[in-house]
Parts: structure tokens; sequence; C-alpha cells
């Protein structure tokens, strides 16, 4: 029979596929961990992981526990909130990964302001270049630019935005001048490298007419400070423009991408009125901080 200590365990190993990383998640020694599965399996009759080089990867028996370990896992989550006092309260620890422009421009801002509203709030931002995998739980909830069209999700569209090409202005004054999409032949550009773009919504150099960039990273920011280097036009959050003085947006009436972000999280996390209350509160302050700071763009 299995309790909830050897429920978690297994759900940390299952997760993370190493007993040291779930270790660091459980906050005792690889060990211990694996002497903790070790009795459980025991108990289950069952191996329920099967051990590799690369880490330690579900069996089909261990496959099959998972939903149920899941259920378990929301069902104590619920129990905590119950009896806290007040189900819906925003306390507690909650890791938000996100995409790094958001991360960097827009989530500190934001998650800011939630910390001051309620200080038993503790936040932490994940700032990653790909889409997070909630099953395994890197984050209680993630910001996407695409809606997911598979798992078992919960998504919600937080904010539309804006993206321009744009260029330092002194990039642009000792370059020749760009009046058309044509005259972007003869300048560098600037984007993400083509191998490391995780969604399609990231692909905006097609919209230039360009067919590689000379300078390429797979970082919004640090796109952003070539650009405010001078290293020539790319393609810019207008959200991110008031970030970096001098970077100006061109060809505004020729080149104009609008996206959206997503808020997603798991689907057993819906009946959690925490996390209910963290997305409203987030959604709200990710639209307000959007429109602010696009006000903001030269």
């Amino acid at each position: 029979m299995a309790d909830w200590d050897d429920l978690r365990v297994f759900l940390a190993v299952a997760r993370s596929e190493s007993l040291s990383r779930a270790g660091r998640v459980l906050k005792c020694d690889a060990a211990t961990v694996g002497r903790k599965i070790a009795r459980f399996e025991e108990r289950m009759g069952a191996k329920l992981f099967v051990k590799s080089p690369q880490g330690y990867a579900l069996s089909d028996a261990g496959a099959r526990l998972v939903s149920h370990a899941e259920q378990a896992e929301q069902a104590m989550a619920g129990a905590v909130e119950a009896l806290s006092g007040d189900a819906g309260a925003l306390t507690g620890q909650v890791r938000i990964g996100a995409p790094d422009g958001c991360a960097n421009y827009i989530l500190p801002q934001v998650c800011a302001g939630l910390i001051a509203d309620h200080p038993g709030l503790e936040i932490q931002i994940v700032a990653l270049p790909r889409v997070f995998n909630l099953s395994k739980r890197e984050a209680d909830m993630a910001i996407a630019v695409s809606r997911p069209s598979a798992g078992r999700l919960t998504v919600q569209k937080l904010a539309d935005y804006n993206l321009h090409l744009a260029a330092h202005r002194d990039y642009l004054a000792c370059h020749p001048a760009i009046h058309s999409k044509a005259d972007l032949k003869s300048h560098q550009m600037v984007g993400y490298i083509p191998d490391m773009i995780f969604d399609k919504e990231l692909d905006y150099l097609a919209e230039t007419g360009a067919d590689h960039a000379a300078l390429t990273s797979n970082s919004v920011a640090v796109q952003m400070q070539m650009l405010r280097a001078g290293a020539g036009l790319g393609i810019v959050h207008d959200f991110a423009l008031a970030f970096t003085p001098g970077v100006k947006r061109i060809l505004m009436d020729q080149i104009s991408l609008r996206r959206a972000f997503w808020l997603i999280r798991h689907d057993d996390d819906r009946r959690s009125a925490r996390l209910a209350r963290l997305a409203e509160a987030l959604g709200q302050g990710i639209r307000r901080e959007v429109a602010r700071l696009e006000a903001l763009a030269e």
C-alpha cells in the first residue's frame, strides 16, 4: 500500500528522471531517494523505473501509476488550501516559466506588484528559450507564444503584443537610408539562431524578406543588446523598446507583426482556487504592463 510520501518521491523521480535532481526537489540526498524508491517498488510488487545511462525512465507499470499519483497530489494540495483558512489566498511559492522576452521585460514589474499586494507570496521566474513541460512540473504555470494543441492543459489568452523592425539611431545614421523593404538587402540583420527557434511564432525573419541574419541569438534580450550596439536591424517587441534607449522602429507601415501570450496550466490544477486567483491577477498585470510599455515605445 502506498502512502503520500511514497507517491511524492515517485513523482519527483518520474518528473526529473534522476535521483539527484529529485533529491534537490525533495531536499534530501540521492541515496535516500533511491532507497525510498526501492522500498516503494517492493511494496507495490512492480518495477516502476528502468535505469539507464540517461537516468530513470518510467516502466510500463510506472507510467500507469503517474495519473493516480498526480490525483493524490492534487487532493493533498486541495486539503492544504482548505485548512489554510482561505483556499484562494495568494500565499506560498509559485514558479512561472516564460520565454525570455516576457521574463525580461514584463514579468519583473508585474510580479513585483503581486508581491507588494500579497506579502505571503513567493514567485520564481524561470526564463528559458523553449517550451516548458508542465507534466514534469518544471513550473506551476507557463507563458507561451502559441496556444498548445495537445496535452491535459488549461489555456487562457493573456494579451496581444506588437513587433516591428528596429535599429539604433547610430546604425541608421551611418548606413544607407531605408525607405522600403527592398532597401533592407544592403543591411545586416539580427535575429534568432534558425535551428533554435522553438516556436513557429518566433520565426520573424521572413517578414523582412531577408534569407538569413548576420548576428543571431536564441535570446530576445541578447538580440536587443545587439541592436543597441549598432549591429544591424531586427524585429523587436514594442514593449522592449523602453529598455533600449536609442533603438527606434522603422518601416512601421510595411513591417508589423502581432502575436499573443498564452497562460498554460496543468489541467489537474484547475480545481486550485489559489492558482486560479494567481492566474487572473497575473493576466491582468501582464495586459496592463504590455499596454503601458507599448505606449512608451519610441
